[in-house]
C-alpha cells in the first residue's frame, strides 16, 4: 500500500489538507445492525466502534461538536428507492427496527445533532451542510461504518461541500479487512485526510488547549 500510495504522491495527488479553524466529530451508522449476528449486515466491527466511542468521548470533554447519523426507512421502504432495491439487506433500518438503533456507545447525547438518511452520504438529502455552516464548522473527523459505503461517501461529500474531511482510520470498519484498506488508500489519494486515532485525539486536545 505505500509504494501504491508513493506512486500516487508522485503524480500529484494525496496532498494533505489538515485541519481548518473549527472542527467536528461526524459519526457514521453506528448501528446495532452491523454487531448483531442476526443481521445480514454483521461485520468485524468491534474495534473500531470502540476507537469511536474514545474519539466521540475525548471531542465531548474539548467542547468539540459531535454529529451522528443514522439510516430510517418508512415501513415498506417506499423511501429507500434503487439504493435499497440495490441492497435488499437495507431492510434492518426500516422504523420499529431494534437492528436501526444506535450501539451503546458511542450514541448521540441530548442537544447533538441527528442527521436522518436514506442514502449512503451524510450530506444527500439532508441539512448536515446547512447546519455545520451556520456553526462555522470547517473540518470534519469522520468515523464509523462502513469505510467502502456511508463513510466513504461521507467524506467526498464533505470536500464538494468545502468541508476538510480527516478520515479516523482506525475508526472505521468493513466486512473485508482488504477493502477497509483499499478505500482508505483511495480516499487519502483523492478526497481525505486518513489519519489513525491518536492523531486525531491529539489535535482535538489541541483545540482545547
Amino acid at each position: 500500500m505505500n509504494d501504491i500510495l508513493a506512486s500516487y504522491r508522485e503524480s500529484g495527488f494525496a496532498r494533505d489538507l489538515g485541519p481548518g479553524r473549527s472542527a467536528a466529530v461526524l459519526v457514521v451508522d453506528v448501528a446495532r445492525a452491523y454487531l448483531d449476528d442476526s443481521s445480514p449486515l454483521r461485520a468485524p466491527a468491534e474495534d473500531a466502534i470502540a476507537a469511536c466511542a474514545e474519539l466521540v468521548a475525548t471531542a465531548r470533554a474539548c467542547a468539540v461538536p459531535v454529529v451522528f447519523t443514522r439510516v430510517v426507512y418508512q415501513r415498506g421502504g417506499a423511501d429507500g428507492g434503487l439504493f435499497m432495491r440495490k441492497i435488499p439487506s437495507l431492510k434492518v433500518f426500516e422504523e420499529g427496527s431494534p437492528l436501526a438503533d444506535f450501539v451503546d456507545d458511542p450514541r448521540p447525547e441530548s442537544g447533538e445533532i441527528v442527521v436522518t438518511k436514506q442514502y449512503a452520504s451524510a450530506f444527500f438529502g439532508t441539512s448536515l451542510a446547512a447546519s455545520l455552516t451556520a456553526s462555522g464548522i470547517d473540518t470534519l473527523y469522520i468515523c464509523g461504518l462502513s469505510t467502502s459505503g456511508c463513510v466513504r461517501a461521507s467524506a467526498t461529500d464533505a470536500m464538494q461541500h468545502g468541508f476538510r474531511p480527516l478520515v479516523v482510520a482506525d475508526a472505521c470498519g468493513d466486512r473485508e479487512p482488504a477493502i477497509h484498506q483499499a478505500n482508505l488508500l483511495d480516499l487519502r489519494a483523492k478526497y481525505a485526510d486518513v489519519i489513525d486515532l491518536q492523531e486525531a485525539l491529539a489535535q482535538l486536545r489541541a483545540v482545547d488547549s
